[in-house]
């Protein structure tokens, strides 16, 4: 099977789910089976910036020869850029049991600590691996160093499964980004 009959393959799940109105499909939250000790009483995920098909509504694959496919018949349930800022949140509030917020910060007193995460890829492969590598920053207001670091992280899915395999490989895919920087990044 060449590549292009292969690639259009993988994608049939993903537009037969297309006929009629657009499906919508949310990222469902992982089982978080550790707990990780950080060094930062409180942590605002500040900005989450995205790749542009990373961020716009429609779930996109990408083909081994970098070729991006996508319908505007099956979408995210919310966007992503918005998304991913409150599962990293919530994730890293479920890793670590601090006060962890994406912005605008909701509390009085600031937070200890503000992360940034800037995505150079954020994409499910043809492959069966949805792939995400970046970096993230941590400013820090009591005088502690600052630190930065990169990441490449992927999780496999099943790609006959659809779209319904990418919206749970994001969501484990964001569960393990929050736990690398809890372990890299916020110690």
């Amino acid at each position: 099977m060449t590549l292009t009959a292969r690639f259009f393959c993988l994608l049939v799940p993903l537009l037969l789910a297309a006929c009629g109105s657009p499906s919508l499909y949310a990222v469902s939250k992982p089982a978080v089976t550790e707990q990780t000790q950080i060094a930062f009483a409180s942590v605002e995920v500040r900005n989450v910036s995205l790749p542009s098909y990373a961020a716009a509504d429609e779930i996109y694959l990408q083909s081994e020869d970098g070729t991006l496919a996508g319908s505007s018949d099956v979408l995210w349930a919310d966007s992503p850029d918005r998304a991913i800022a409150l599962e990293l949140s919530q994730d890293l509030a479920r890793l670590t049991g601090r006060r962890v917020a994406s912005e605008p910060w909701p509390f009085d007193a600031l937070p200890v600590a503000r992360l940034e995460i800037r995505f150079a890829d954020l994409v499910a492969q043809t492959s069966g691996r949805f792939v995400a590598s970046g970096q993230y920053f941590v400013a820090v207001s009591d005088g502690r160093a600052e630190r930065s670091g990169l990441f490449d992280l992927s999780v496999p899915f099943d790609p006959a499964q659809g779209a319904s395999a990418i919206a749970r490989a994001r969501g484990q895919l964001i569960l393990d980004l929050a736990s690398y920087i809890a372990r890299n990044g916020l110690k």
